[in-house]
Protein backbone atom coordinates (compact mmCIF):
# COMPACT_ATOMS: atom_id res chain seq x y z
CA UNK A 1 0.00 0.00 0.00
CA UNK A 2 2.63 2.48 -1.13
CA UNK A 3 1.69 5.61 -3.06
CA UNK A 4 4.04 7.99 -4.85
CA UNK A 5 2.29 11.36 -4.78
CA UNK A 6 4.26 14.42 -5.76
CA UNK A 7 3.31 18.02 -5.05
CA UNK A 8 2.31 19.95 -8.15
CA UNK A 9 5.14 21.50 -10.14
CA UNK A 10 4.12 25.15 -10.26
CA UNK A 11 6.61 26.15 -12.96
CA UNK A 12 3.77 26.14 -15.51
CA UNK A 13 1.66 28.48 -13.37
CA UNK A 14 3.00 31.67 -14.95
CA UNK A 15 2.26 30.36 -18.45
CA UNK A 16 -1.28 29.37 -17.46
CA UNK A 17 -1.88 32.68 -15.73
CA UNK A 18 -0.61 34.59 -18.77
CA UNK A 19 -3.07 32.69 -20.95
CA UNK A 20 -5.92 33.49 -18.57
CA UNK A 21 -4.91 37.15 -18.43
CA UNK A 22 -4.74 37.37 -22.23
CA UNK A 23 -8.40 36.40 -22.66
CA UNK A 24 -10.89 39.18 -23.48
CA UNK A 25 -11.66 40.17 -19.89
CA UNK A 26 -10.09 42.19 -17.10
CA UNK A 27 -7.42 40.17 -15.24
CA UNK A 28 -8.93 38.09 -12.46
CA UNK A 29 -12.50 39.04 -13.35
CA UNK A 30 -13.64 35.41 -13.53
CA UNK A 31 -12.60 34.85 -9.93
CA UNK A 32 -12.55 31.27 -8.72
CA UNK A 33 -13.16 29.98 -12.25
CA UNK A 34 -9.67 31.14 -13.14
CA UNK A 35 -8.20 29.38 -10.10
CA UNK A 36 -9.98 26.16 -11.06
CA UNK A 37 -8.68 26.33 -14.62
CA UNK A 38 -5.14 27.02 -13.42
CA UNK A 39 -5.27 24.11 -10.95
CA UNK A 40 -6.50 21.73 -13.65
CA UNK A 41 -3.73 22.90 -15.96
CA UNK A 42 -1.10 22.23 -13.30
CA UNK A 43 -2.53 18.78 -12.55
CA UNK A 44 -2.61 17.81 -16.23
CA UNK A 45 0.60 19.70 -17.12
CA UNK A 46 -1.30 21.29 -19.98
CA UNK A 47 -2.18 24.78 -21.19
CA UNK A 48 -5.49 23.33 -22.43
CA UNK A 49 -6.76 21.03 -19.65
CA UNK A 50 -9.83 18.89 -20.27
CA UNK A 51 -12.22 16.65 -18.38
CA UNK A 52 -12.05 13.18 -19.91
CA UNK A 53 -14.59 10.49 -19.01
CA UNK A 54 -15.35 12.06 -15.60
CA UNK A 55 -16.93 9.69 -13.11
CA UNK A 56 -18.87 9.74 -9.85
CA UNK A 57 -18.26 6.80 -7.51
CA UNK A 58 -20.49 6.04 -4.52
CA UNK A 59 -18.99 3.70 -1.93
CA UNK A 60 -21.52 2.01 0.36
CA UNK A 61 -21.01 0.22 3.65
CA UNK A 62 -22.74 -0.49 6.94
CA UNK A 63 -21.55 0.40 10.44
CA UNK A 64 -22.03 -1.74 13.52
CA UNK A 65 -22.52 1.39 15.60
CA UNK A 66 -25.75 2.14 13.71
CA UNK A 67 -27.52 -0.50 15.78
CA UNK A 68 -26.56 1.39 18.94
CA UNK A 69 -28.66 4.36 17.89
CA UNK A 70 -26.25 6.92 16.40
CA UNK A 71 -28.62 7.63 13.49
CA UNK A 72 -32.24 8.66 13.05
CA UNK A 73 -32.63 5.94 10.39
CA UNK A 74 -32.35 2.16 10.78
CA UNK A 75 -29.44 0.31 9.21
CA UNK A 76 -31.76 -1.24 6.61
CA UNK A 77 -31.83 2.10 4.79
CA UNK A 78 -28.28 1.50 3.51
CA UNK A 79 -29.27 -1.46 1.35
CA UNK A 80 -32.50 0.27 0.32
CA UNK A 81 -30.57 3.30 -0.91
CA UNK A 82 -28.06 1.13 -2.77
CA UNK A 83 -31.05 -0.40 -4.56
CA UNK A 84 -32.20 3.12 -5.37
CA UNK A 85 -28.77 4.02 -6.76
CA UNK A 86 -28.79 0.87 -8.90
CA UNK A 87 -32.26 1.70 -10.20
CA UNK A 88 -31.18 5.24 -11.11
CA UNK A 89 -33.62 7.02 -8.79
CA UNK A 90 -31.48 8.75 -6.15
CA UNK A 91 -30.40 12.38 -6.05
CA UNK A 92 -26.86 11.46 -7.07
CA UNK A 93 -28.18 9.61 -10.14
CA UNK A 94 -30.11 12.70 -11.21
CA UNK A 95 -27.18 15.05 -10.60
CA UNK A 96 -24.66 12.75 -12.28
CA UNK A 97 -26.84 12.50 -15.39
CA UNK A 98 -27.27 16.27 -15.39
CA UNK A 99 -23.51 16.78 -15.11
CA UNK A 100 -22.62 14.18 -17.76
CA UNK A 101 -20.84 11.89 -15.29
CA UNK A 102 -20.52 8.14 -15.56
CA UNK A 103 -21.61 6.59 -12.28
CA UNK A 104 -20.37 3.61 -10.30
CA UNK A 105 -21.74 2.16 -7.06
CA UNK A 106 -19.42 0.01 -4.96
CA UNK A 107 -20.67 -2.36 -2.27
CA UNK A 108 -17.77 -2.02 0.13
CA UNK A 109 -19.52 -3.75 3.02
CA UNK A 110 -23.31 -3.48 3.02
CA UNK A 111 -25.01 -5.74 5.56
CA UNK A 112 -27.38 -7.22 2.95
CA UNK A 113 -27.00 -8.27 -0.68
CA UNK A 114 -30.61 -7.90 -1.85
CA UNK A 115 -30.29 -4.89 -4.12
CA UNK A 116 -32.92 -5.47 -6.81
CA UNK A 117 -32.53 -4.69 -10.53
CA UNK A 118 -29.89 -2.31 -11.87
CA UNK A 119 -29.99 0.16 -14.74
CA UNK A 120 -27.38 -0.31 -17.41
CA UNK A 121 -26.16 3.27 -16.92
CA UNK A 122 -25.00 2.46 -13.37
CA UNK A 123 -21.88 0.32 -12.94
CA UNK A 124 -22.33 -1.84 -9.84
CA UNK A 125 -19.27 -3.41 -8.24
CA UNK A 126 -19.47 -6.09 -5.56
CA UNK A 127 -16.40 -5.50 -3.43
CA UNK A 128 -17.97 -6.50 -0.10
CA UNK A 129 -15.32 -7.19 2.53
CA UNK A 130 -17.83 -8.15 5.23
CA UNK A 131 -21.49 -7.42 6.03
CA UNK A 132 -20.67 -4.20 7.85
CA UNK A 133 -18.06 -3.19 10.39
CA UNK A 134 -18.00 -3.95 14.11
CA UNK A 135 -19.50 -1.54 16.65
CA UNK A 136 -16.74 1.02 17.21
CA UNK A 137 -18.29 2.06 20.52
CA UNK A 138 -17.19 -1.28 21.97
CA UNK A 139 -14.19 -2.29 19.85
CA UNK A 140 -12.31 -1.46 16.65
CA UNK A 141 -14.55 -1.19 13.62
CA UNK A 142 -12.06 -3.07 11.44
CA UNK A 143 -8.96 -5.14 11.84
CA UNK A 144 -5.74 -3.69 10.44
CA UNK A 145 -5.91 -6.33 7.69
CA UNK A 146 -9.48 -5.38 6.75
CA UNK A 147 -8.56 -1.70 6.68
CA UNK A 148 -5.60 -2.34 4.38
CA UNK A 149 -7.68 -4.60 2.12
CA UNK A 150 -10.36 -1.90 1.79
CA UNK A 151 -7.81 0.76 0.89
CA UNK A 152 -6.14 -1.54 -1.62
CA UNK A 153 -9.51 -2.29 -3.21
CA UNK A 154 -10.35 1.41 -3.55
CA UNK A 155 -6.98 2.08 -5.12
CA UNK A 156 -7.28 -0.78 -7.60
CA UNK A 157 -10.75 0.33 -8.69
CA UNK A 158 -9.44 3.84 -9.23
CA UNK A 159 -6.56 2.57 -11.36
CA UNK A 160 -9.02 0.63 -13.48
CA UNK A 161 -11.12 3.73 -14.21
CA UNK A 162 -8.00 5.77 -14.91
CA UNK A 163 -6.70 3.14 -17.33
CA UNK A 164 -10.04 3.38 -19.16
CA UNK A 165 -9.48 7.09 -19.78
CA UNK A 166 -10.95 8.85 -16.73
CA UNK A 167 -8.95 11.88 -15.58
CA UNK A 168 -11.43 13.49 -13.15
CA UNK A 169 -13.40 11.84 -10.38
CA UNK A 170 -15.74 12.55 -7.50
CA UNK A 171 -16.54 10.32 -4.55
CA UNK A 172 -19.77 9.88 -2.63
CA UNK A 173 -20.86 7.50 0.10
CA UNK A 174 -23.82 5.75 1.65
CA UNK A 175 -23.86 4.13 5.06
CA UNK A 176 -26.23 4.69 7.95
CA UNK A 177 -24.09 5.81 10.89
CA UNK A 178 -21.22 7.18 8.86
CA UNK A 179 -21.50 10.78 10.13
CA UNK A 180 -20.69 9.30 13.54
CA UNK A 181 -17.67 7.57 12.03
CA UNK A 182 -16.59 10.80 10.31
CA UNK A 183 -16.93 12.74 13.57
CA UNK A 184 -14.58 10.39 15.41
CA UNK A 185 -12.03 10.37 12.57
CA UNK A 186 -12.08 14.17 12.45
CA UNK A 187 -11.76 14.44 16.23
CA UNK A 188 -8.71 12.17 16.20
CA UNK A 189 -6.89 13.52 13.14
CA UNK A 190 -7.70 17.23 13.34
CA UNK A 191 -7.47 17.35 17.15
CA UNK A 192 -10.83 19.10 17.40
CA UNK A 193 -13.25 18.92 20.35
CA UNK A 194 -15.72 16.14 19.68
CA UNK A 195 -18.69 18.24 20.79
CA UNK A 196 -17.98 20.80 18.03
CA UNK A 197 -18.09 18.31 15.18
CA UNK A 198 -21.04 16.06 16.02
CA UNK A 199 -24.08 17.06 13.98
CA UNK A 200 -27.59 15.78 13.45
CA UNK A 201 -26.60 13.60 10.49
CA UNK A 202 -29.73 12.18 8.93
CA UNK A 203 -31.95 14.43 11.04
CA UNK A 204 -31.69 13.55 14.74
CA UNK A 205 -33.93 15.43 17.15
CA UNK A 206 -32.47 16.97 20.31
CA UNK A 207 -32.74 13.75 22.30
CA UNK A 208 -31.17 11.75 19.48
CA UNK A 209 -28.34 14.25 19.14
CA UNK A 210 -27.60 14.01 22.87
CA UNK A 211 -27.55 10.21 22.65
CA UNK A 212 -25.19 10.39 19.67
CA UNK A 213 -22.85 12.65 21.64
CA UNK A 214 -22.85 10.27 24.60
CA UNK A 215 -22.16 7.22 22.43
CA UNK A 216 -19.34 8.88 20.50
CA UNK A 217 -17.79 10.12 23.74
CA UNK A 218 -17.71 6.50 24.89
CA UNK A 219 -16.05 5.45 21.64
CA UNK A 220 -13.41 8.18 21.96
CA UNK A 221 -12.77 7.28 25.60
CA UNK A 222 -12.16 3.67 24.57
CA UNK A 223 -8.90 4.65 22.87
CA UNK A 224 -7.93 7.55 25.14
CA UNK A 225 -4.24 7.63 25.95
CA UNK A 226 -3.23 5.59 22.92
CA UNK A 227 -1.00 7.12 20.25
CA UNK A 228 -2.96 6.34 17.08
CA UNK A 229 -1.38 6.53 13.63
CA UNK A 230 -3.70 7.63 10.79
CA UNK A 231 -4.42 4.04 9.74
CA UNK A 232 -5.11 3.11 13.36
CA UNK A 233 -7.74 5.87 13.49
CA UNK A 234 -9.30 4.59 10.27
CA UNK A 235 -9.41 1.01 11.56
CA UNK A 236 -10.81 2.02 14.95
CA UNK A 237 -13.62 4.27 13.74
CA UNK A 238 -13.96 4.04 9.96
CA UNK A 239 -16.25 2.14 7.66
CA UNK A 240 -15.36 -0.02 4.70
CA UNK A 241 -16.73 2.69 2.39
CA UNK A 242 -14.54 5.34 4.06
CA UNK A 243 -11.43 3.15 3.87
CA UNK A 244 -12.02 2.35 0.18
CA UNK A 245 -12.48 6.04 -0.51
CA UNK A 246 -9.20 6.80 1.28
CA UNK A 247 -7.33 4.39 -0.97
CA UNK A 248 -9.07 5.81 -4.03
CA UNK A 249 -8.05 9.37 -3.10
CA UNK A 250 -4.42 8.36 -2.84
CA UNK A 251 -4.44 6.41 -6.10
CA UNK A 252 -6.20 9.27 -7.91
CA UNK A 253 -3.59 11.78 -6.79
CA UNK A 254 -0.81 9.36 -7.75
CA UNK A 255 -2.37 9.14 -11.22
CA UNK A 256 -2.53 12.98 -11.45
CA UNK A 257 -6.32 13.04 -11.64
CA UNK A 258 -8.49 15.98 -10.67
CA UNK A 259 -10.41 14.99 -7.53
CA UNK A 260 -13.70 16.64 -6.55
CA UNK A 261 -14.30 16.30 -2.81
CA UNK A 262 -17.85 16.12 -1.44
CA UNK A 263 -18.99 16.77 2.13
CA UNK A 264 -18.39 15.68 5.71
CA UNK A 265 -17.83 11.94 5.28
CA UNK A 266 -15.85 12.31 2.05
CA UNK A 267 -13.62 14.90 3.73
CA UNK A 268 -13.10 12.59 6.72
CA UNK A 269 -11.68 10.00 4.33
CA UNK A 270 -9.52 12.72 2.82
CA UNK A 271 -8.21 13.62 6.30
CA UNK A 272 -6.77 10.11 6.51
CA UNK A 273 -5.28 10.36 3.02
CA UNK A 274 -3.85 13.80 3.84
CA UNK A 275 -2.29 12.53 7.07
CA UNK A 276 -0.54 9.83 5.04
CA UNK A 277 0.34 11.93 1.97
CA UNK A 278 -0.14 15.71 2.42
CA UNK A 279 0.44 16.39 -1.30
CA UNK A 280 -2.95 14.80 -2.06
CA UNK A 281 -4.51 18.22 -1.42
CA UNK A 282 -2.92 19.65 -4.58
CA UNK A 283 -5.22 17.47 -6.68
CA UNK A 284 -8.45 18.28 -4.81
CA UNK A 285 -11.27 20.69 -5.57
CA UNK A 286 -13.50 21.15 -2.51
CA UNK A 287 -17.00 21.27 -3.89
CA UNK A 288 -19.08 22.73 -1.08
CA UNK A 289 -19.40 23.46 2.62
CA UNK A 290 -21.92 21.10 4.22
CA UNK A 291 -24.51 22.07 6.80
CA UNK A 292 -22.84 19.53 9.11
CA UNK A 293 -20.86 21.58 11.68
CA UNK A 294 -17.92 19.20 11.50
CA UNK A 295 -17.39 19.87 7.81
CA UNK A 296 -16.72 23.55 8.39
CA UNK A 297 -14.04 22.57 10.93
CA UNK A 298 -12.51 20.05 8.51
CA UNK A 299 -12.18 22.66 5.76
CA UNK A 300 -10.64 25.14 8.18
CA UNK A 301 -8.17 22.53 9.42
CA UNK A 302 -7.07 21.77 5.85
CA UNK A 303 -6.93 25.49 4.99
CA UNK A 304 -9.12 25.16 1.90
CA UNK A 305 -12.06 27.06 0.40
CA UNK A 306 -15.12 25.30 -1.04
CA UNK A 307 -16.65 26.34 -4.34
CA UNK A 308 -20.28 26.33 -3.12
CA UNK A 309 -22.23 26.81 0.11
CA UNK A 310 -25.75 25.46 -0.38
CA UNK A 311 -26.47 24.01 3.10
CA UNK A 312 -26.37 20.48 1.69
CA UNK A 313 -26.21 17.52 4.09
CA UNK A 314 -27.28 14.64 1.89
CA UNK A 315 -23.96 13.03 1.08
CA UNK A 316 -23.96 10.56 -1.85
CA UNK A 317 -21.51 12.86 -3.68
CA UNK A 318 -24.29 15.39 -4.38
CA UNK A 319 -22.15 18.47 -3.81
CA UNK A 320 -19.32 17.09 -5.91
CA UNK A 321 -21.66 16.35 -8.82
CA UNK A 322 -22.95 19.93 -8.73
CA UNK A 323 -19.44 21.34 -9.15
CA UNK A 324 -18.41 19.36 -12.24
CA UNK A 325 -20.36 21.68 -14.60
CA UNK A 326 -18.62 24.65 -12.98
CA UNK A 327 -15.23 23.05 -13.63
CA UNK A 328 -16.27 22.37 -17.24
CA UNK A 329 -17.16 26.05 -17.60
CA UNK A 330 -13.82 27.12 -16.15
CA UNK A 331 -11.90 24.96 -18.64
CA UNK A 332 -14.08 26.04 -21.57
CA UNK A 333 -13.37 29.70 -20.78
CA UNK A 334 -9.64 29.05 -20.66
CA UNK A 335 -9.60 26.95 -23.84
CA UNK A 336 -12.23 28.59 -26.04
CA UNK A 337 -12.48 32.23 -25.07
CA UNK A 338 -10.84 34.60 -27.56
CA UNK A 339 -7.71 36.48 -26.65
CA UNK A 340 -7.36 40.24 -27.03
CA UNK A 341 -5.20 39.87 -30.15
CA UNK A 342 -7.54 37.30 -31.72
CA UNK A 343 -10.67 39.39 -31.20
CA UNK A 344 -9.18 42.77 -32.04
CA UNK A 345 -10.09 44.06 -28.57
CA UNK A 346 -7.80 46.63 -26.96
CA UNK A 347 -6.04 45.51 -23.82
CA UNK A 348 -5.29 47.97 -21.08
Amino acid sequence: MNFNITALDRSLASVLQARLDSRTKPPGSLGRLEALALQAGLIQRSERPQLLAPRMVVFAGDHGAAKAGVSAFPQEVTVQMVANFRAGGAAINVLSRQAGLAMSVVDAGVASACFGPAQSEVEFIDAKLAPGTANFIERAAMSAEQCEAAMDCGAELLRKWHAAGCNAIGFGEMGIGNTASASLITHALADLPLAEIIGRGTGLDDAGLQRKRELLSRAAARVAGRALAPLDVLAEFGGFEIAMMTGAYLAAAEARMLIVVDGFIATAALLVAHALQPAVLDYCVFSHCSAEPGHQRQLAFLGVEPVLALDLRLGEGSGAALVFPIIRSALALMNDMAGFADAGVSNK
